[in-house]
């Protein structure tokens, strides 16, 4: 039993309903480490037969946007996480701003009309203590007919905040008297222009956790160092509204998941779509749910890796290779096999009619004989992949040379006789084949782009500069099989015969994007 199992227990033992939560900020799609965060409340979810609520946390309305809303939504479904309610921190500003009256009349909340820079300057250093702000011992009376003002719109943004009266001596930066309120007019995309203050994250997160009788908070360890002010907000307003639980809520931290050459922060995935290295928040190379859904990542591939790390308070970072472990384990079960051809090599097959067309029919999957199968046509003239052949060829190599015999896919086995210019002379042969290659009709087969990614980072996963893949897309052309280029379902895995699997693009016709290459070796 892990300590976040034990949590939920000791909550459970003492009479508590489990009660979680996904607190995702509405500002940016959910990438990975999300996935991750949510499948640990999840389980707990499950397990405990508690609940869970999607709050989202939004409480800086220049960043927050309901498109951004439905897109998580959109992606916890997809990923299988469950939630029992949506709620938003926006819900609860009234009691939120009752709460902040409570701690002003209680002499510890205080009207600072300092700036950012000041405030900065005043709160000292690790091991230096804090000086007081000389706003700091303003009368209670003084401070409600202020912070009523601040609500009322009197004053300019940034000329005010509502700050916490702790410790300005405190080892703990997060107890210097934080800021819980500041004045910043923007249009919230739920509550319009009803407010021109709003809650600082840590405030309304921990009373909107208490609000909720949420029993266990579950989060990443960066929240560590802020959990004694979570504690102190939820402590010292317990007396401010009715109705609130016996027990407050518990938090617990977690390391976050680290993968090399994997982007985890969101500032800079925003940084990616604003200045166009991707194409979105859901392109193909970004490590967001919406953009490995897009790339072919099967959903119980990625849930499977994320819940594979464990649960530690160590920080570790997962070589991208365990996640692609999963994601070929999962992809090989349910891809249906096809033949594409990038560099075509024209064969023309010197005794096979030249008016004849035939058709072949080829499993779709030999894993699973319920996946069915596929039509193929054939004719006189055929396209080869051009690595299928070589003029030099080395020592075991078992596909087509001249005088040596293959066996197409589904299809003939072919002898090649001659190479003229770029084109193949080959028979239809019952000679041996030393192997399997794929081919497409060249009458029938249609042109395709091919998107292959490399990582967004070159190594590791220092974000600098330096360190950005800004060469990650590469683009081809290729030969399909008819049968291919009439399917339409992005969802749709595929495995082209020995180059990897693909899926077709969800925005561009007849765009295939690389999900993962084969096992090395294959």
């Amino acid at each position: 039993m892990n300590f976040i199992e034990e949590g939920v227990v000791k909550a459970r033992d003492r009479g508590q309903d489990i009660i979680l939560r996904y607190p995702p900020e509405p500002n940016g799609y959910l990438h990975i480490g999300h996935a991750k965060a949510f499948s640990i409340t999840n389980s707990m979810r499950n397990q405990y037969h508690g609940r869970a609520n999607l709050r989202f946390d939004d409480t800086n309305p220049a960043k927050e946007s309901m498109h951004y809303v439905e897109n998580i939504k959109r992606d916890l479904n997809w990923l299988g996480i469950k939630y029992d309610r949506v709620v938003f921190a926006s819900d609860y500003y009234e009691q939120l701003y009752t709460c902040a009256v409570h701690l002003i009349k209680q002499g510890l909340a205080y009207v600072d009309d300092s700036t950012m820079d000041e405030i900065k300057a005043l709160r000292g250093e690790l091991g230096v203590p804090g000086k007081p702000s000389p706003y700091r011992d303003r009368s209670v009376a003084e401070n409600l007919d202020l912070f009523a003002r601040m609500r009322a719109g009197e004053f300019p943004d940034g000329s005010r905040v509502l700050r916490a009266k702790i410790d300005m001596a405190s080892p703990n930066m997060n107890l210097r008297d934080p800021v819980l309120y500041r004045i910043n007019r923007q249009t919230h995309y739920r509550t319009g222009n009803q407010w021109c203050i709003y809650p600082m994250y840590d405030f309304a997160h921990s009373l909107s956790d208490y609000l909720e009788h949420i029993s266990n908070s579950l989060c990443s360890l960066e929240f560590e160092d802020h959990r004694p002010l979570y504690n102190w907000c939820i402590a010292n307003c317990q007396g401010a509204l009715p109705n609130l639980p016996k027990f407050p809520p518990e938090q617990y931290e977690f390391s976050r998941l680290n993968i090399e050459q994997f982007v985890m922060s969101k500032r800079w995935l925003k940084k990616f779509v604003d200045e166009g290295l991707v194409d979105g928040w859901d392109d193909p190379r970004m490590p967001t749910v919406a953009g490995m859904r897009r790339r072919g990542y099967p959903a119980t591939a990625i849930m499977d890796f994320v819940q594979s790390t464990g649960i530690t308070k160590n920080v570790m970072t997962v070589p991208l290779s365990a996640l692609e472990f999963y994601v070929r384990t999962e992809l090989d079960k349910v891809a249906t096999r096809v033949s594409v051809v990038e560099n075509p090599l024209k064969v023309k097959i010197v005794n096979y009619p030249a008016d004849k067309t035939e058709t072949f029919t080829v499993d779709n999957n030999p894993h699973d004989p319920a996946a069915g199968t596929h039509a193929m046509t054939f004719s006189n003239e055929i396209y080869l992949d051009g690595d299928d052949f070589s003029d030099n060829p080395p020592p075991k190599y078992k596909r087509l040379t001249v005088g040596g015999v293959v066996q197409l896919r589904g299809a003939y086995k072919i002898k090649c006789l001659r190479k003229v210019g770029d084109t193949l002379e080959c028979e239809i042969t019952d000679d041996k084949a030393k192997g399997v290659v794929q081919y497409v009709d060249a009458r029938t087969g249609v042109k395709a782009e091919i998107r292959s990614f490399a990582p967004l980072l070159k190594a590791g996963t220092a974000l600098t500069e330096d360190n950005i893949n800004r060469d990650s897309l590469y683009r081809s052309t290729a030969y399909v099989e008819k049968w291919l280029a009439e399917q339409n379902n992005p969802s749709t895995k595929y495995q082209f015969m020995r180059k990897g699997y693909y899926v077709l693009d969800a925005k561009d016709s007849l765009v295939f994007n690389k999900t993962i290459s084969l096992r090395e070796g294959f």
